[in-house]
């Protein structure tokens, strides 16, 4: 691949991550109703230390789990703060 057909690929990634963490941010959403139905607690560390588990065990690389980790530990934290802006709100 030259130059621009590596550029183009990386925007076709941007794109459709942008799409997933939307979706993601939406399911948070929908669990953050069933949490506070159930009068169950946002913040759950058992559930990110599996997830933060599960993707280190799945990581291919090149990123280092230590990347991974940041990156992970970031889309949920913007996650919770999603879920806790909405519950204030309703």
């Amino acid at each position: 691949m030259d130059f621009d057909q590596i550029r183009e690929e990386i925007d076709r990634l941007d794109s459709e991550l942008l799409r997933i963490f939307n979706r993601r941010a939406q399911l948070a959403l929908d669990i953050g109703a069933l949490k506070k139905e159930r009068g169950l607690p946002i913040y759950d560390p058992d559930r990110e230390k599996r997830i933060l588990e599960r993707v280190q065990q799945d990581n291919p690389g090149p990123l280092s789990n230590e990347a991974i980790v940041r990156l992970f530990e970031r889309v949920i934290d913007e996650s919770r703060s999603l879920e806790r802006a909405r519950a204030k709100g309703d």
